[in-house]
């Protein structure tokens, strides 16, 4: 098979490439400079020059606070940038995993996690735009695609809360995190290993909606403690808050766990606890944080 990767210059998508190298895949990685997903010239001539298989869309509008007073760019790059992708790969017999977010449910009044089509309702602007996204790749490209939603990301590379974490532990006494929001800290590299083992299956028997989130349930604080324990640090410097002392313009969920009973109908596991996940990814994070 030979896979174009999009958005190959952040966290995630690195790992996606990194991941499908390491198994010996014939590998074409894209990041924003390369491709700009918004142009459709740009976007039908990658897909016509490069003949992937199938392609794997990383490339995002992140920017969560700031999709609230630019929710029209946010749209371009997270609705229909995925729908240019679909119509590219459909012209060409290619296939698309499209990866969304947590952010398409409104984790308002939810105390189970989300089954992968419970009903969407995105309260940001952030989520409406990714929530445009999943649509257009399953309207264009149907039974020839999956939309991977995947959340609270941490990783090697870029930034994120865990590199941030250990950062703070270094330089303050204390740290106030946020208590009561509860979701799912998931390592990227465990999601990248599951979108290569997704891509070799879509067709027929497995498409649509898929959870790639590490299994289990945490805060925000309860995240921050164990990654003070794994740099030796007190986890008792860090202490609880709620989300009112962290004002943004965007809403964050306050239960976004999700499910993920769709991997087993394609003989696959769900992914390993977050725990776990935090123990092996530690020793390498903090030595691309000290490099």
């Amino acid at each position: 098979m030979r896979w174009l990767v999009t958005g190959a210059g952040g966290m995630l998508g690195r790992d996606v490439a990194l991941e499908l190298t390491r198994r010996g895949e014939d590998v074409v990685a894209l990041d924003r400079t390369a491709l700009d997903v918004t142009r459709p010239e740009n976007v039908d001539s990658a897909v016509a020059d490069h003949r992937p298989d199938l392609v794997v869309n990383c490339a995002a509008y992140t920017a969560v606070d700031d999709a609230e007073t630019d929710e029209a760019r946010a749209l371009e790059i997270n609705g229909e940038g995925p729908r240019l992708l679909a119509r590219a790969c459909a012209a060409r017999d290619a296939r698309l995993i499209h990866v969304s977010t947590d952010y398409v449910f409104s984790g308002e009044t939810r105390t189970a996690p989300y089954p992968e089509d419970h009903p969407t309702d995105p309260r940001t602007a952030y989520g409406r735009t990714k929530l445009a996204g999943e649509l257009a790749v399953l309207e264009e490209l149907p039974g020839r695609s999956a939309v991977v939603r995947t959340a609270w990301l941490y990783g090697v590379h870029g930034a994120n809360f865990v590199r941030t974490m250990i950062g703070l532990e270094a330089r303050r006494d204390t740290v106030d995190v946020v208590d009561d929001q509860r979701g799912q800290p998931t390592w990227s590299a465990d999601v990248a290993e599951r979108i290569a083992d997704l891509g070799v299956r879509i067709g027929p028997d497995a498409h649509g909606v898929f959870h790639a989130t590490n299994s289990g349930e945490a805060t925000w604080y309860e995240l921050a403690r164990e990654v003070f324990f794994l740099v030796g640090a007190d986890p008792d410097r860090v202490r609880p808050t709620t989300s009112a002392a962290f004002s943004r313009p965007a809403p964050r969920p306050a239960y976004s766990a999700l499910a993920h009973s769709r991997w087993q109908e394609i003989g696959l596991p769900p992914l390993r606890d977050w725990r776990s996940a935090l123990h092996e990814a530690m020793p390498r994070i903090r030595k691309e944080s000290s490099s």
